[in-house]
């Protein structure tokens, strides 16, 4: 029998919490760091030695050498410099071990070697590391020792934000200001701010590491480039919370310790849809921690799976033909004295609170849809949305049968006088309880979904950070209470202002909803006559950030300058080109290395057999049929693969102009892509196995 697991025991043993704080620092210190913490400004220089003292010896204690500032710039993952706490040694040569707190508060990264988009050049290096007091400082364990993390903002010498985690923390702020004066209007004095709170689901897959070395289009893209469908997928539906492998299972039961050491709430864990695919999924968290957290689940994801011989695939769609994998952003938002304000209650129909609440969210969504279509938009994720796996590229809300209901008869009348209710659930067995039914379905195809007391934004990638999404769902949704706030701060009678504004936002936005098939081929017709956007690739989404409409909300309330959102608009036409071609070259160099002379190879040895067949007298009629139909399909691999180096070459002669280059790549080089790869997928179904230069997609999603 296995050793037994203490999880009370070693959850957040590697981190700084601020249990660990009470217990190490001095009272009016620890009193300083809460206050801040929770209603904002900066710690004494005397405060923040102190607690610099504190989590050094903490970290020091438990093997840390090392501490870095953990920051998350607009690469989408996150990055490190590690410093180590050794300083002169003293008069007797003893090596002594210092952290400071300006170390603490303040880093120095070069900012002009991430991507600024323009905002930093390459003689302009300076940028800077902010520690965030409200996310806990952990230990991260690795062949590089054990290192003290400080999750930071990082910005450019100006102060613009360079990362992902500066616009978030910059939301959060405007929207709990926004939702406080909704709640004063109400009557509620007890709350000091409103907090947003995140869940993000985490979808993986698992292969074999040796078969992932032997594959270029992973090593270099994360996704295969070549790769005939196995004879068997997800057809059957039998590897849906199937039996958890031993060999993966091992690895989730080491990737659950690691994480619940690092304070990740990580809850669930199943097989999911694909063949060789899995989820992961956290308990809620404050947004920025639950940001934090689902990086460090992807990093150890990766670290973890090197252990077992794995390889963690999270590209968003690394094989064709069976479900790839995104991440549910489950977002809600809690008074600080636990209310939440997604909560309908027993009658939702009656909770005019809670129906501002969703009149204003509905608000939000139908006039910010282009940005939240954005925020869920990368390279990958362009071969997913749409699919029957993910969401469309449509942006609706999913109320279900109960709310849309009430919706549909305060636009109608103005007053929502019945509620759906649940029915009972009877199974028709004996010794099994009938059950209570929630009073409408779920839907796995809307792209935001209410869920009960949260909304689950569904489009988002799973290689993605959550922080764009994040931020501009807080965005968007703080925009929406200040015009609600502003005109019912403005009523001569609250009740009629509140109940006339209700109706009025959702009568003008009930186009937003759709509670029906979002794959079917009718809802795309039924979004354009509603007027709703349809935008189906990654660069078609990326104008939207400089809108009019999109800068006025960011700087209305200073979450993005418009010289940032600027920043971010070339850097996503740039990040769009790079990665494409460097998928085109991996064909290019697969195809031409690899691919074409295994064909050969094999082309050649039919000859051959045909020609002994011939020598001995039997006329080699399958023999020469299946080598024509190679060598024709071959000459086409050949002609495309020519024909995609030529475009690549065009399409790098066109630096300049990232958005022109971008759809370059889009509308010709994507194409020539898809064609080679056609001929080359046919050729794989032709040729012998021990010809073929790499594992297929049996081997890989099978072999595990």
């Amino acid at each position: 029998m296995s050793e037994i697991l203490n999880v009370e025991k070693i959850f957040g043993q590697n981190v700084f919490t601020l249990g660990k704080m009470r217990e190490r620092l001095p009272k009016k210190a620890y009193a300083e760091v809460k206050e801040v913490m929770e209603h904002g400004g900066e710690l004494s220089a005397a405060t923040a030695d102190v607690v610099a003292k504190a989590m050094k010896d903490w970290a020091v204690e438990n093997g840390a050498t090392h501490y870095t500032h953990w920051f998350q710039p607009l690469t989408g993952i996150t990055a490190e410099k590690h410093d180590s706490f050794v300083t002169h040694p003293d008069e007797n040569g003893r090596m002594l071990m210092d952290f400071s707190g300006k170390e603490l508060i303040k880093g120095e990264a070069d900012a002009s070697s991430f991507p600024s988009g323009g905002l930093r050049s390459t003689f302009e290096a300076r940028g800077y590391t902010v520690w965030d007091i409200t996310s806990p400082a952990f230990l991260k364990e690795d062949a590089t020792g054990i290192i003290l993390c400080i999750p930071t903002a990082f910005c450019s010498y100006r102060g613009e934000a360079l990362d992902k985690k500066t616009p978030l923390l910059r939301s959060m702020e405007a929207l709990s200001v926004q939702a406080m004066r909704l709640l004063r209007l109400f009557g509620n004095t007890t709350a000091q701010k409103v907090i947003p709170s995140v869940g993000a689901e985490q979808e993986y897959f698992l292969i074999d590491r040796e078969k992932f070395l032997k594959r270029k289009d992973l090593i270099f893209s994360g996704r295969t480039l070549f790769g005939a469908p196995a004879p068997k997928g997800q057809e059957l539906e039998d590897h849906y919370f199937g039996v958890i492998r031993e060999r993966i299972g091992a690895f989730m039961k080491d990737l659950n310790v690691e994480l619940w050491k690092l304070g990740v709430t990580a809850k669930t864990q199943h097989n999911e849809a694909a063949p060789a695919q899995h989820e992961l999924a956290p308990v809620y968290e404050t947004a920025n921690i639950a940001m934090d957290h689902n990086q460090l689940v992807m990093e150890t994801m990766k670290k973890l799976a090197e252990r077992h011989n794995l390889r963690c695939l999270l590209h968003e769609k690394p094989f064709a033909g069976v479900n790839g994998s995104g991440k549910h952003d489950n977002w809600s938002i809690t008074t600080d004295t636990g209310i939440n304000l997604l909560d309908p209650g027993e009658t939702p129909n009656e909770n005019v609170q809670f129906l501002l609440v969703l009149a204003c969210i509905m608000k939000a969504v139908d006039t910010h849809a282009d940005l939240l279509r954005r925020s869920a938009s990368n390279v990958g994720n362009d071969l997913r949305l749409g699919a029957n796996e993910a969401p469309p590229a449509i942006i609706s809300i999913f109320l279900g049968t109960q709310l849309e209901d009430v919706v549909r008869q305060l636009v109608e009348t103005g007053e929502a006088r019945s509620l759906l209710e649940g029915s009972t659930l009877k199974t028709g067995v004996s010794t099994v309880p009938d059950l209570h039914m929630d009073a409408t379905d779920r839907n796995r195809t809307s792209p935001f979904a209410f869920t009960g007391n949260k909304f689950e934004f569904r489009m988002v990638g799973s290689s993605d950070s959550i922080g764009s999404p994040t931020t501009t769902i807080n965005a968007i949704v703080a925009e929406a209470f200040c015009e609600a706030a502003d005109r019912l701060e403005r009523a001569e009678n609250f009740e009629m202002g509140v109940h006339n504004l209700i109706k009025e936002y959702m009568t003008a936005h009930q186009r937003i909803i759709f509670n029906g098939d979002g794959y079917s081929d009718a809802w795309v017709k039924e979004a354009a006559r509603r007027g709703l956007p349809n935008l189906r690739t990654m660069i078609d989404s990326v104008e939207s950030l400089t809108t009019e409409k999109a800068i006025l909300l960011y700087e209305r309330f200073g979450i993005y300058t418009r010289s940032e959102l600027e920043s971010r608009k070339e850097i996503l036409y740039e990040k769009y080109v790079k990665t494409i071609n460097i998928e085109a070259l991996t064909m290019i160099d697969m195809a031409t290395k690899e691919i074409l002379p295994a064909v050969m190879n094999y082309s050649k040895a039919l000859a051959d057999t045909v020609n002994a067949m011939r020598s001995a007298g039997a006329e080699p009629y399958v023999t020469a049929s299946v080598l024509k139909q190679i060598t024709e399909q071959l000459g086409k691999a050949s002609g495309a693969l020519e024909a995609l180096r030529w475009k690549e070459k065009e399409g790098q002669a066109m630096k300049g102009d990232a958005k022109k280059q971008a759809f370059f790549y889009r509308d010709v080089i994507v194409p020539a892509m898809t064609e080679l790869r056609g001929y080359v997928d046919s050729l794989e179904c032709m040729v012998d196995k021990e010809y073929w230069p790499m594992p297929t997609y049996a081997d890989l999603l099978f072999e595990v």
